[in-house]
């Protein structure tokens, strides 16, 4: 099984951004934790991450014959990017919407998420540990868990 891992805008900023929500860990740290889960669950994963919404946009696209399940979090794009929504439509890979805080006790604009309607779980809350349970409800899709 192939994931693709999508992180978007500011997400390469973790351990400096907003650190009584997002926590002190960088992002080399979150993506440690992301490979180290997929050898434990016998899954190829491949992370990206970008600031730019057409990016994002091509590389769900792209996904498209390559991956198995994509986990995105888009960032800010959850409260208004319908393109990143149509992509995941039109690739239609099973993919879990990921977040580290919970947009639900934020601001009233972070209740939102467009992206949600095209994905089969959300996770969020979790901080990082989110992103393993989002790995491990992909890969016991495919009847490969290692839970």
């Amino acid at each position: 099984m192939k994931i693709l891992v999508l992180n978007g805008p500011n997400l390469n900023m973790l351990g400096i951004r907003e650190p009584d929500i997002y926590g002190k860990a960088t992002y080399n740290d979150l993506l440690s934790l992301i490979e180290a889960e997929g050898e434990l669950q016998g899954v190829d994963i491949t992370c990206r991450q970008s600031n730019h919404e057409g990016v994002l946009v091509d590389w769900i696209q792209q996904a498209y014959g390559q991956f198995d399940g994509i986990i995105i979090n888009p960032g800010a794009y959850t409260h208004t990017s319908i393109a990143l929504l149509d992509a995941l439509k039109s690739v239609n890979i099973p993919t879990v919407e990921v977040h580290i805080s919970d947009p639900d006790t934020r601001e009233e604009f972070r209740k939102v998420s467009y992206v949600r309607a095209a994905c089969i779980a959300t996770v969020k809350g979790m901080g990082f540990a989110g992103y393993l349970k989002a790995i491990r409800i992909l890969a016991g899709r495919a009847g490969i868990s290692h839970q």
